[in-house]
């Protein structure tokens, strides 16, 4: 497993390019790369060969002479959603980043980070609606996975999608914008429908926030509260280890007047105030979190859990994430409580959010609103893969979707079930990827059952 050295070697290697082949229109082919790992060292990837094409024109060459590719983006992928036995293509070097202010809209290239993104835009006045708790992670990668933040009113990050620039199998290029018949389709496409070389987000006027920590918050109170101690900040996350009936933290992150401070009460819902800044794992320092105690700060510097510059979240580990109604949270909370025996000698930590509905096809929010229930898990793959279905199993009748690029053994059948829109979401796959140039394993096996 990597531990924090290792990931911050990795993460510079990345952002140079020093680890990926040569080109498409190198004056010699690419050459073999070292087979890869994701971020957190769980997963080593199966490609030989890892391209880094520096403009759109190298990635339609590219895609026109592969066979087979799929898009590698910040790696922060624990299953093999990204990955080939063929080739990878990462967007790396396209980076740009330009300001439609006229539209309220951001294009960036694909391999632009949020962490990279939101301070050009916030010096200009601007903000998105929602990051993640990492801001490592690329826009395009965030949004084809569906990957979120928290709010009872703010949908997914891809919900801030207005445009995609796409390299379609053939290597055209397609636009596609709110009014084409596929974009509700397309922007969620787990990396299927083509290699996206940019994506047109909607920006909002920049806001200031801030970040309290409540600790330890009785179940008991989510019975009939969870509604409300959700919606008591822009974005609220609980933390728990499952154990003594106890939120371990409650993350209260709110928009503020500029400058102005947060007034932290001494009692909330029976939990108390943090008297210094909090890691969501208690045992570790929180010099790499994202300032707290109510004191105002950028948005960007606020709504993630980690700052940009410091390992994110515990480094070596692994996650699953399981979307429920929200309607049925506290139902949901309680079923997976029965097995925090099993669960907690595994466990990092787990963090429970709020996602609003939303209508892009293959979101995990796909018309309901929802609670995500996120296992961190301690680097010990098969203990993990061995409870999973344990945890599956009691989140059966809440009709759980797990997320598209963490570990999950949910069945292809049961989860076709639960998206309504899959049939023509392989309609869309076919007719834009007859001969599956962009699909792997994964998605042959996840989406289209095969």
């Amino acid at each position: 497993m990597m531990n924090k050295r290792q990931f911050l070697k990795t993460s510079s290697a990345i952002l140079s390019g020093a680890a990926l082949s040569r080109v498409v229109g190198a004056s010699s082919p690419p050459e073999p790369a070292p087979h890869e790992t994701n971020w957190a060292g769980n997963l080593r990837y199966h490609a030989d060969r890892v391209f880094a094409p520096r403009s759109v024109e190298e990635v339609q060459q590219l895609v026109r002479q592969s066979p087979s590719l799929r898009a590698l983006g910040s790696r922060h992928s624990f299953n093999t959603i990204a990955d080939s036995t063929a080739s990878q293509i990462s967007l790396v070097h396209l980076d740009s980043i330009e300001l439609d202010e006229k539209a309220h809209t951001v294009t960036v290239g694909a391999g632009a980070r949020y962490g990279t993104l939101a301070p050009v835009i916030d010096a200009k006045g601007y903000a998105v609606h929602n990051l993640a708790s990492l801001p490592h992670i690329t826009v395009a990668g965030a949004i084809a996975t569906a990957t979120h933040g928290s709010g009872v009113h703010n949908g997914n990050l891809s919900t801030a999608v207005r445009g995609l620039e796409i390299v379609t199998a053939n290597g055209e290029i397609l636009h596609v914008t709110p009014d084409h018949e596929h974009f509700q389709g397309a922007v969620v496409g787990l990396g299927s429908v083509g290699i996206v070389t940019k994506v047109t987000l909607a920006v909002q006027p920049r806001f200031d926030m801030t970040q309290v920590v409540y600790r330890n918050l009785s179940m008991d109170q989510l019975e009939h509260n969870l509604e409300a101690i959700m919606a008591s900040g822009y974005s609220v996350s609980f933390f728990t280890n499952w154990q003594n009936n106890n939120i371990n933290q409650v993350w209260i992150k709110s928009r503020v007047a500029n400058g102005e401070k947060t007034a932290i009460v001494p009692d909330f819902y029976g939990a108390k105030p943090a008297t210094g800044n909090m890691h969501p794992i208690e045992a570790n320092s929180a010099e790499n979190c994202t300032e707290q105690m109510g004191v105002p700060g950028p948005w960007y510097e606020r709504m993630p859990h980690f700052k940009m510059n410091f390992t994110p979240s515990n480094g070596a580990e692994l996650q699953t994430e399981y979307f429920v109604p929200r309607s049925r949270g506290y139902e949901a909370i309680r079923a997976v409580e029965t097995l925090k025996d099993k669960i907690t000698p595994l466990l990092l930590i787990t963090e429970l959010r709020t996602i609003a509905a939303d209508d892009l096809w293959m979101s995990m929010a796909y018309k309901r609103d929802s609670l995500a229930i996120h296992f961190t898990w301690k680097p010990e793959t098969p203990e993990v893969m061995a409870i999973l279905p344990l945890i599956e199993e009691k989140l059966a009748s809440f009709d759980a979707r797990p997320h598209w690029a963490k570990l999950f053994t949910v069945a292809p059948a049961t989860l076709a079930a639960r998206y309504e829109k899959i049939a023509a979401f392989r309609t869309l796959l076919k007719e834009q990827d007859a001969k599956g140039k962009f699909r792997n394993e994964f998605v042959n096996r996840d989406v289209f059952g095969a």
